[in-house]
């Protein structure tokens, strides 16, 4: 038996196997499903039948409160794609010589959850990604199309709209911070098309990264996984889908399962709603998703570190590395400083560390308790953006940015004193845009723009933000030789 549990997105190609072997033949092909494999467990343990009603609290047998609540304000997603396919012959096949040329239409279904009166729908992104049109069907089964306001690959969420001529049901967010395992919850959604369908389980686990989303860094993808593992049933075109609790709240999206068949076998994943609520707020705000970074690497504190260090326990997050004038840096922490707390949460791992700090924005104040040796003490960060800085990055701003093609960094003084240069930010990641097209590459160093000194990477940005027309860039490469570039903006 192959040991190995497949994670699969849950919304993706909902209803494909569902009702025989029909489906095989219908002539619109369905899209592909990536999965994703970790290892099974071996043993497994039986035991005899449970009366699970006996073990419910009397205060929450009845869920048809949350039921009622929900199923108005969680719609059916249907998008449509055009796939372009060459010398299959597996497709040739059905569609006939050279049938499998050219592009046909695929249909992918799933879930989303109408977040207000007028209109907003939040779902995963993989479940509309590449769309070329959005179609949502809501539970009294009237349609309609919707646009696609912004998605985040790093979450795998998305939000669109749709416009309607009265307000809509809509599902209220809690804070997913309070949600306990062993809590009781609900997940909502469309699985195999069929419309409006309600599961009950429990909080399996909170703080889950199982290695589902993929990240990209010349895409500025970095994934954050912090996801509740619940055992409510999830299956295919659950993705996007609402997890709630019994008040009928959002406490979570539902985002993908665990399993060797593609349908539920006990494991299924929600982003956090304190998440899908910063994202979904910063998409419509913004446009883009608002990152903000306390400048540190981290890892899981394990009994190496305990014996290795002389730690006292296994609690916190140990920082292995600060970056230079990051806001950690400035706050004075330090490398093999635990970190304990985000305010007032406490984080035992790397997952609980990222979804906290993921709840804000740069320029916002953060308190972070550390232990350092023995001594516990409350630091007060301001984070910062990508590039840096404190202020928010509108859509337009980073458009602008992105057209250059490249990320930078500082020099360290190593290399500074290597290259025997006073100043200068190196080009660490460079992509299709402005400076490759200029002949700029990967490791050069830029040190004046426009003949003015450039000393941080923020200082790159802020010139190319403002500046308009002709721009000279000198700099170096890591070889010592002299490079001059001028282009347009």
């Amino acid at each position: 038996m192959n040991n190995t549990i497949k994670f699969i997105g849950a919304g993706v190609i909902g209803g494909i196997f569902s009702f025989g072997l029909a489906n095989i033949f219908e002539t619109t092909p369905q899209k592909n499903i990536t999965e994703h494999t970790v290892e099974e467990p071996k043993t497994n343990f039986s035991a005899a039948p449970v009366n699970y009603n006996n073990l419910i609290p009397n205060d929450v047998k009845d869920f048809t409160f949350a039921a009622e609540k929900t199923v108005n304000s969680v719609v059916h997603i249907k998008t449509e794609y055009n796939q372009t396919y060459s010398n299959d012959p597996y497709l040739d096949f059905f569609w006939g010589p050279r049938g499998s040329r050219g592009s046909r239409p695929m249909i992918a279904t799933g879930s989303g959850v109408v977040i207000s009166k007028d209109g907003y729908i939040v779902t995963n992104n993989h479940v509309i990604e590449d769309a070329d049109k959005v179609e949502v069907s809501m539970n009294d089964e009237r349609t309609f199309v919707a646009k696609v306001i912004g998605t985040d690959p790093s979450t795998d969420l998305a939000l669109i709209k749709i416009e309607a001529e009265e307000d809509l049901p809509f599902t209220t967010f809690a804070n997913s911070d309070n949600v306990k395992v062993g809590e009781w919850v609900l997940a909502v959604g469309n699985p195999f098309n069929l419309t409006s369908t309600v599961t009950a389980g429990i909080v399996s686990a909170k703080a889950r990264n199982i290695n589902l989303l993929r990240g990209n860094s010349r895409e500025e993808v970095f994934p954050l996984e912090s996801f509740i593992q619940t055992d409510a049933a999830v299956n295919p075109g659950n993705s996007g889908g609402a997890l709630v609790n019994p008040d009928g709240e959002l406490v979570g999206i539902n985002t993908a399962i665990a399993s060797k068949t593609g349908s539920y076998t006990g494991y299924s994943f929600a982003v956090p709603s304190n998440i899908a609520k910063k994202v979904t707020e910063d998409l419509l705000t913004y446009g883009i998703v608002q990152r903000a970074f306390i400048g540190v690497s981290i890892e899981n504190v394990n009994q190496k570190l305990v014996d290795e260090l002389g730690l006292k326990d296994l609690k916190g997050v140990m920082v292995n590395g600060i970056a230079e004038d990051g806001a950690a840096q400035l706050a004075g922490i330090q490398e093999n400083d635990i970190i304990l707390k985000v305010g007032n949460v406490e984080v035992n791992n790397v997952p609980q560390l990222q979804e906290q700090i993921g709840k804000f924005r740069p320029g916002d104040k953060v308190n972070l308790t550390v232990r350092r040796n023995e001594t516990e003490s409350v630091y007060t960060l301001e984070l910062r953006n990508k590039e840096g800085k404190t202020n928010v990055i509108k859509k337009e701003e980073e458009n602008k940015y992105a057209s250059l093609g490249a990320s930078f960094r500082r020099l360290t003084a190593g290399e500074l004193k290597e290259l025997k240069i006073k100043h200068g930010v190196k080009v660490a990641k460079i992509k299709p845009g402005k400076l490759r097209s200029a002949g700029i590459t990967e490791g050069f160093i830029i040190t004046h723009l426009d003949q003015k000194p450039v000393k941080k990477p923020e200082e790159v940005v802020d010139f190319f933000n403002q500046q308009k027309g002709g721009v000279l860039v000198e700099g170096i490469y890591p070889n010592g030789m002299k490079g001059y570039f001028g282009f347009g903006i």
